[in-house]
């Protein structure tokens, strides 16, 4: 290498890899390269935005420089943030995950191309940085301590390879509030004879208060407030709030499930208020682990409130911290602490719900009262069971449903009067009955009724359980009892934005498809971030109701979110008929087969529970016109 053709720099230099490539390549060759593809341009066109170049980018790896480490950092939080958002809208196991790492050091340029060791520390920094996460040495950190809002984890000085001399790094928690981790700890008393010591201590203590105390009320005074003209949506009538997932800071990411747990258990006692409008989890958990402010969770989902809080967990004791924010106001309402044993958490979780109830002025009925009061659980290991399948029981699977069974199971053995357990163990019986999971769908059915009176008997005021029932006699196609039930659901619950939607799908196929409309926009607006079954409902009504452009306009939006699904293009097959779109259909129908080569009309005919034997011989015929075979 001639020494005119290269020159040596001080720069940033960022690093980022795939986690998992190989597997993804092994798997799925052509959608691993799409997706990385977007991804790069993504990733360009951010590192372009702050001030970056990228310098190289052989397979999974991009590298960049920087002249300022603010930038590359800022940049990374923006990158993780943005890839984060993108795979919500891709199936788990083809979800895309970078790590990156940044170093500040000496480089040789040669050309557009950079070496040396500050590149090399740069690559061993991000193989130190958790899938999502960014990794940064301490080099670059003593530049940004100051400069950025972020948390910061040191890790210690790793030895990594190649390079002689440890390196310190830190982890970037990409979170304005510093992570403090450690286990709770018991006061104990001072012996008398240190008094005078002790005082002085306590004067201090109390001044470091105090300057805490105004420091943290300044901080949050100087909030940026939301403002009403750019929020997504207009504000609803009524005090609306958005409770983002507690953050996790027992030192244990295994324990993710335990908070999540109490921010959903926050969640559903808020949405049984019906002076109060309550974001769904679908949408608040899309911010888990994400740097956001108040102000842009408040206008991304059309919200005046938005309480936020931290759990810690040490054997068991629990601390938890919950904080109610006034977004157009830019300041807070009130922030507490709580230390309780574990046995206590059902109480603390009606007490925050009850404090934020009054924050926020609105009035429990006697009946919310109530339901928020009753339904716990004595035990507090079946608890842990019962948190421990709910998060197993999202995936959406068979093995993932039955496995979420035994672990309900094992709740209502520990608590025979939980009856959340048994409501859930019901759920797992009508999904096997419902999705084919099962060779006797009617006895799961009868499972899942069974399950869901039990419920009742236990706590007559659970809207979930009426759920239950609705969707089970619509399966048997017993719709004048699905649409009591659903009814039933919604009077109790009227913020419940899955539950809303699934009592739409009991009016849609019963022959109320205007509702069902009404009912699934409901949904939407409670959950902005909604899951993608909740389009083919939408639909679906507005089929029934003859707008064709809306229905097709709506479930187009559906393959992309769960693309390995027949039942999207199942759907837009007979609709793109009755349309008039014969071209389409007949591609509809291609893809179906290519998802499902045994998919036929005999097949799909036993999913469809219409109320009106004519409108399923319809959806049937136009099948037959789509070239769906017999």
């Amino acid at each position: 290498m001639a020494t005119q053709d290269f020159k040596r720099k001080l720069t940033a230099i960022f690093s980022a890899d795939v986690e998992g490539y190989s597997r993804l390549m092994a798997e799925d060759e052509e959608t691993t390269v799409r997706t990385i593809t977007t991804y790069r341009e993504v990733m360009t066109t951010l590192i372009q935005q702050h001030r970056g170049k990228v310098v190289d980018s052989p397979g999974d790896n991009v590298l960049a420089e920087f002249t300022s480490v603010v930038d590359a950092v800022q940049c990374a939080v923006a990158v993780q943030k943005e890839i984060s958002a993108r795979n919500t809208e891709l199936p788990e196991n083809r979800q895309m995950q970078f790590r990156i790492g940044i170093n500040i050091g000496d480089v040789i340029q040669e050309g557009d191309r950079i070496y040396g060791d500050g590149v090399n520390i740069a690559a061993r920094l991000e193989g130190l940085a958790e899938p999502g996460g960014i990794c940064i040495s301490k080099t670059a950190f003593d530049h940004i301590e100051t400069k950025l809002p972020y948390g910061y984890d040191f890790i210690g000085e790793q030895t990594v390879k190649n390079i002689p001399k440890p390196v310190g790094a830190y982890r970037v928690l990409m979170d304005p509030r510093v992570t403090v981790k450690g286990k709770l700890e018991e006061e104990k008393p001072a012996p008398a004879r240190r008094t005078p010591i002790l005082v002085g201590i306590a004067v201090v203590l109390v001044l470091a208060i105090i300057v805490g105390i105004w420091q943290f009320y300044m901080r949050r005074l100087s909030v940026e407030p939301a403002s009403v003209e750019k929020m997504a949506f207009p504000l609803p009538d009524k005090p609306s709030i958005a409770v983002l997932p507690f953050d996790n800071l027992s030192g244990d990411s295994q324990q993710d499930y335990f908070s999540d747990g109490i921010t959903e258990s926050i969640i559903t006692a808020l949405s049984n208020v019906s002076n109060l409008f309550v974001i769904a989890r679908n949408s608040t958990f899309t911010y888990k682990g994400k740097p956001v402010k108040m102000q842009q969770v408040a206008q991304e989902l059309g919200v005046r409130y938005v309480l936020e809080g931290s759990v810690q967990r040490s054997g068991d004791q629990v601390r938890i911290t919950a904080q109610l924010n006034d977004a157009l106001k830019g300041h807070h309402l009130w922030a507490e602490k709580y230390d309780r044993k574990i046995g206590e958490i059902f109480a603390l979780q009606d007490e925050i719900t009850e404090r934020v109830a009054t924050a926020l002025e609105v009035k429990l009925t006697e009946g919310e009262q109530a339901r928020m009061w009753r339904r716990k659980a004595d035990n507090p290991k079946a608890y842990e069971y019962f948190l421990r399948g709910l998060e197993i029981y999202r995936s959406f699977t068979k093995e993932d449903n039955a496995q979420a069974r035994k672990l309900w199971e094992k709740a209502a053995e520990l608590d025979p009067n939980y009856a959340q357990a048994w409501l859930q163990i019901g759920w797992t019986h009508y999904r096997d009955g419902r999705f084919g999971w099962t060779d006797t769908p009617a006895k799961s059915l009868s499972q899942a009724e069974d399950l869901a009176q039990k419920t009742l008997t236990l706590d007559d005021s659970m809207p979930e359980a009426y759920s239950l029932l609705s969707v089970v006699f619509m399966a048997r196609r017993q719709n004048d009892k699905a649409v009591a039930y659903g009814e039933k659901a919604l009077a109790l619950a009227p913020n419940l934005a899955d539950l809303t939607a699934t009592i739409g799908v009991t009016y849609l196929y019963s022959g109320r498809p205007e509702e069902a409309i009404e009912l699934v926009k409901k949904a939407m607006r409670l959950s902005p971030y909604y899951p993608a079954w909740y389009l083919p409902v939408l639909g679906l009504a507005y089929r029934l109701t003859g707008q064709y452009e809306e229905a097709i306009a709506t479930m187009e939006k559906w393959p992309p979110r769960d693309p390995r699904s027949m039942l999207p293009h199942m759907i837009l097959a007979f609709t793109y008929v009755e349309a008039g779109r014969k071209e389409d259909a007949h591609a509809a129908v291609a893809e179906v087969l290519k998802r499902n080569p045994k998919a036929s009309i005999k097949g799909y005919a036993k999913m469809i529970p219409y109320k009106d034997p004519a409108e399923i011989e319809r959806v049937l015929e136009s099948l037959r016109k789509a070239g769906l075979p017999e």
